[in-house]
């Protein structure tokens, strides 16, 4: 008769906490990802020649192909394994990476960042759910811990990571170590989750929506695609065209969807839940906000580093009061302020943003050229701040009042919504920001950097009408969230990992 290793118990708790840190490691990967590109973003169009749309596209593709695949990748985890998902999205992943680096081309580019944000949506959506089956209740408040302590780290490190490695051209490869370092931290990941990770599935996983998704990708294309191209193309015809027919195509999305439920129960989005007002509002504000975001920061680092002349390095440290406030505010609203004060955080997360906006518009009007880190300091306290008032609370106080059986769905469309929101962003920055500094050419000189400011003071105008669309939409929400939720945060439906990961890397500044 076999006998019982004694030592089986410590074996199987060190197994589970290298599993952790396993997963721990994509999910920091994978938003240090996300918000090293933009500081290198003057320093790839200088090398590759990449007009601004295929700048635009360098981010906007990755924020896209995430959302579309956000909740498709946790559907195949719960039915085909999260652990083999994982895996599969992190070779896939670290495969894009290392396409991004030797891109020869912007259009290469572009493809390959188009590919690892869908080879994320594999990835990401799976962190959260093995975390789940792989900790007792009692002790994943611990885990959830380090799991944000892990997001406020690379909200700080991100744009620094990417400005020392563009700043250092490494082997004289330029921007490219910004996504080869992906490369070992990727590799390692796959060996050690092979060992480590324990498998697991759904017992009721929701089937797949291919028809939904391949509908829900055209119809936002048909309207991203042209706004973003459009202005290097002379606004033709044919965008419009795109434009006034990508709302007929994505009521047919709706229409579908509505099919879709009643055949199985099983569609990509849970139009039901849109019924609920404090979550079609709190969409309505990730929406927004998303948006807010993608164009603040895109501009941001072309403002400071085409407008002003400044180097990434010089750029990276400036955001890093930005990044300081938003985590620090994002703590404090979630442990003390929204406990006490309910909505009324939110608002006032709002209002400082909107006054931080309307003070670095000002600043950038007053300073033009001569602005220094100084003086932008204040600005971007405020909107650091105010960011960490908004983005921390927010997925609960929208899905508070969604009923318990439809958490994780109403987790995965509210931040699959925040992603589009910032693709959204992006492409309206064609109007925005590029369509008032025309074509430089090669920025630089006196003519050029003050173009870059007009734009900046411009787009500037669109973030703070935004912003104040943000603060009317949310007098919808409730003015405090059910306190249940927190309670089962820990049981809701595991799909709902996808989500809790998108929301938390929203705050993270991508400039």
């Amino acid at each position: 008769m076999p006998t019982t290793v004694p030592v089986a118990p410590a074996a199987a708790d060190r197994r589970r906490w290298i599993a952790l840190a396993v997963v721990l490691t994509a999910s920091f990967m994978d938003l240090v990802d996300a918000t090293i590109v933009n500081i290198a973003l003057p320093r790839i169009q200088q090398e590759t020649g990449a007009t601004f749309s295929a700048l635009q596209w360098v981010t906007a593709g990755y924020a896209l192909a995430f959302a579309l695949g956000l909740i498709t990748g946790g559907r195949l985890g719960d039915i085909h394994g999260r652990r083999r998902v994982f895996l599969l999205g992190m070779a896939g992943f670290t495969v894009a990476s290392a396409l991004c680096g030797f891109a020869a081309t912007p259009g290469m580019l572009v493809g390959a960042r188009v590919l690892q944000g869908a080879t994320a949506a594999l990835m990401v959506p799976q962190v959260l759910a093995i975390i789940h089956v792989s900790f007792p209740a009692h002790e994943r408040g611990k885990v959830f811990g380090m799991f944000g302590a892990v997001i406020g780290l690379g909200a700080v490190c991100g744009p620094l990571i990417g400005a020392l490695l563009t700043e250092g051209d490494l082997f004289g490869l330029g921007w490219r170590p910004i996504f080869l370092i992906n490369l070992p931290v990727g590799i390692a990941g796959i060996l050690l989750g092979r060992r480590f990770l324990t498998e697991s599935r759904s017992p009721e996983a929701l089937r797949l929506d291919l028809v939904g998704t391949a509908l829900a990708t055209a119809g936002l294309l048909m309207l991203l695609y042209p706004l973003t191209q459009g202005r290097e193309s002379g606004w033709p015809l044919w965008g419009f065209v795109s434009m006034a027919l990508s709302p007929v195509v994505l009521a047919l999305f709706v229409r579908y969807e509505r099919a879709k439920a009643r055949k199985d129960g099983s569609p990509l989005v849970e139009l039901s839940l849109f019924r609920v007002r404090t979550f079609a509002a709190g969409a309505g504000v990730q929406l927004t906000f998303g948006a807010v975001s993608g164009l603040f920061f895109l501009i941001w680092t072309l403002y400071m580093q085409l407008g002003l002349g400044w180097g990434p390095l010089h750029a990276g440290l400036t955001g890093v009061p930005f990044s300081l406030a938003c985590s620090a505010a994002a703590g404090m609203s979630v442990q003390k302020l929204v406990p006490r004060f309910g909505r009324k955080v939110l608002q006032a997360g709002a209002l400082i943003m909107l006054a931080g906006a309307l003070l670095y518009l000002w600043q950038a009007g007053r300073q033009g050229t001569a602005m220094t880190s100084l003086q932008m300091v204040p600005a971007m306290v405020l909107m650091g701040a105010g960011m960490g008032l908004i983005v921390a609370p927010l997925t609960d106080a929208a899905i508070s009042d969604v009923p318990t059986e439809h958490s994780g769905s109403a987790s995965g469309i509210f931040n699959t919504t925040g992603q589009l929101g910032m693709a959204l962003g992006l492409g309206l920055s064609s109007v925005a920001f590029f369509g008032v500094t025309g074509d430089p050419g090669r920025p630089g000189g006196a003519a050029a950097g003050a173009s870059f400011v007009d734009a900046t003071v411009h787009a500037l105008w669109w973030v703070s009408a935004g912003l104040v669309v943000v603060f009317g939409l949310l007098f919808l929400l409730p003015r405090r969230a059910r306190t249940q939720h927190a309670a089962e945060g820990e049981d809701r439906a595991v799909p709902q990992g996808d989500a809790d990961r998108a929301a938390e890397r929203q705050p993270a500044p991508v400039g």
